[in-house]
Protein backbone atom coordinates (compact mmCIF):
# COMPACT_ATOMS: atom_id res chain seq x y z
CA UNK A 1 0.00 0.00 0.00
CA UNK A 2 0.94 3.84 -0.45
CA UNK A 3 0.22 6.18 1.54
CA UNK A 4 -0.05 9.49 -0.19
CA UNK A 5 -0.62 13.12 2.38
CA UNK A 6 -1.59 16.41 0.63
CA UNK A 7 -0.43 19.43 2.18
CA UNK A 8 0.08 23.48 1.54
CA UNK A 9 -3.71 24.57 0.04
CA UNK A 10 -5.52 27.60 1.46
CA UNK A 11 -6.67 30.07 -0.01
CA UNK A 12 -5.63 33.27 -2.45
CA UNK A 13 -6.45 36.62 -3.92
CA UNK A 14 -6.47 35.86 -7.69
CA UNK A 15 -2.81 36.22 -9.24
CA UNK A 16 -1.39 35.11 -6.49
CA UNK A 17 0.75 31.72 -5.95
CA UNK A 18 0.46 28.38 -3.80
CA UNK A 19 2.39 25.27 -3.69
CA UNK A 20 1.17 22.05 -2.82
CA UNK A 21 3.27 19.04 -1.80
CA UNK A 22 2.36 15.33 -2.01
CA UNK A 23 4.31 13.00 0.34
CA UNK A 24 3.77 9.32 -0.64
CA UNK A 25 5.08 6.53 2.07
CA UNK A 26 4.89 2.97 2.61
CA UNK A 27 5.42 0.35 0.17
CA UNK A 28 6.28 3.19 -2.75
CA UNK A 29 7.50 1.98 -6.23
CA UNK A 30 11.12 2.90 -8.23
CA UNK A 31 8.43 2.94 -11.46
CA UNK A 32 5.98 5.41 -10.21
CA UNK A 33 3.39 8.20 -11.99
CA UNK A 34 2.10 10.60 -9.75
CA UNK A 35 -0.45 12.86 -10.60
CA UNK A 36 -2.61 16.06 -9.40
CA UNK A 37 -6.43 16.43 -10.29
CA UNK A 38 -8.48 18.45 -9.36
CA UNK A 39 -12.64 18.68 -8.52
CA UNK A 40 -14.56 21.88 -8.05
CA UNK A 41 -18.15 21.83 -6.83
CA UNK A 42 -20.77 19.99 -9.39
CA UNK A 43 -17.72 19.17 -11.75
CA UNK A 44 -16.29 16.10 -12.68
CA UNK A 45 -12.48 15.18 -11.53
CA UNK A 46 -10.28 16.54 -13.99
CA UNK A 47 -6.12 16.23 -14.59
CA UNK A 48 -4.23 18.71 -13.51
CA UNK A 49 -1.21 17.59 -14.12
CA UNK A 50 1.28 14.60 -14.16
CA UNK A 51 4.87 12.92 -13.52
CA UNK A 52 6.43 9.77 -14.95
CA UNK A 53 8.68 7.94 -13.18
CA UNK A 54 11.55 9.09 -15.95
CA UNK A 55 10.57 12.81 -15.29
CA UNK A 56 8.32 13.57 -18.36
CA UNK A 57 5.30 15.67 -17.47
CA UNK A 58 2.02 16.65 -18.86
CA UNK A 59 -0.57 19.69 -18.03
CA UNK A 60 -4.28 20.55 -18.89
CA UNK A 61 -4.54 23.06 -21.31
CA UNK A 62 -6.07 25.64 -18.83
CA UNK A 63 -2.90 25.24 -16.51
CA UNK A 64 0.03 24.97 -19.05
CA UNK A 65 2.49 28.23 -18.19
CA UNK A 66 1.33 28.95 -14.64
CA UNK A 67 1.43 25.40 -13.51
CA UNK A 68 4.48 23.63 -12.37
CA UNK A 69 4.58 19.73 -11.35
CA UNK A 70 7.85 18.27 -10.09
CA UNK A 71 9.17 15.79 -7.66
CA UNK A 72 11.87 14.95 -5.35
CA UNK A 73 12.55 11.23 -5.93
CA UNK A 74 14.89 11.02 -2.48
CA UNK A 75 11.94 12.12 -0.30
CA UNK A 76 9.34 10.86 -2.66
CA UNK A 77 7.37 13.90 -2.78
CA UNK A 78 5.44 15.32 -5.60
CA UNK A 79 5.00 19.30 -6.03
CA UNK A 80 2.71 21.76 -7.44
CA UNK A 81 3.84 25.03 -7.68
CA UNK A 82 0.87 27.10 -8.82
CA UNK A 83 1.37 30.88 -10.10
CA UNK A 84 -1.22 33.15 -11.54
CA UNK A 85 -3.96 31.88 -9.64
CA UNK A 86 -7.10 32.69 -10.93
CA UNK A 87 -11.22 31.86 -9.58
CA UNK A 88 -11.61 29.31 -11.87
CA UNK A 89 -8.66 27.45 -10.58
CA UNK A 90 -10.79 26.94 -7.00
CA UNK A 91 -11.41 23.56 -6.17
CA UNK A 92 -10.11 20.20 -4.07
CA UNK A 93 -7.05 19.34 -5.38
CA UNK A 94 -6.05 15.51 -4.92
CA UNK A 95 -2.45 13.67 -5.31
CA UNK A 96 -2.34 10.23 -6.67
CA UNK A 97 -0.02 7.75 -7.32
CA UNK A 98 0.04 4.24 -9.13
CA UNK A 99 2.86 1.56 -10.31
CA UNK A 100 4.11 1.85 -14.45
CA UNK A 101 6.06 0.09 -16.24
CA UNK A 102 6.24 2.38 -18.94
CA UNK A 103 5.45 6.16 -19.13
CA UNK A 104 1.88 7.41 -19.56
CA UNK A 105 0.35 9.49 -21.53
CA UNK A 106 -2.67 11.67 -20.50
CA UNK A 107 -3.24 9.07 -17.37
CA UNK A 108 -6.91 9.32 -16.29
CA UNK A 109 -8.00 8.93 -12.50
CA UNK A 110 -9.51 5.36 -13.49
CA UNK A 111 -5.20 4.13 -13.61
CA UNK A 112 -4.75 5.54 -10.39
CA UNK A 113 -4.60 3.28 -7.26
CA UNK A 114 -3.72 5.52 -4.89
CA UNK A 115 -5.56 8.56 -3.80
CA UNK A 116 -4.20 11.40 -0.96
CA UNK A 117 -7.03 12.89 1.23
CA UNK A 118 -7.78 16.28 -0.67
CA UNK A 119 -6.41 20.13 -0.21
CA UNK A 120 -8.83 22.77 -0.95
CA UNK A 121 -7.80 25.74 -3.00
CA UNK A 122 -9.67 28.95 -2.81
CA UNK A 123 -8.96 31.79 -5.37
CA UNK A 124 -11.05 34.94 -4.98
CA UNK A 125 -11.03 37.70 -7.15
Amino acid sequence: QVQLVESGGGSVQAGGSLRLSCAASGKTYSRMCMSWFRQAPGKERETVAYINYDGTTGYADSVKGRFTISKDNAKVTMYLQMNSLQPEDTAIYYCAAAQQSAPWYNPLPSDFKYWGQGAQVTVSS
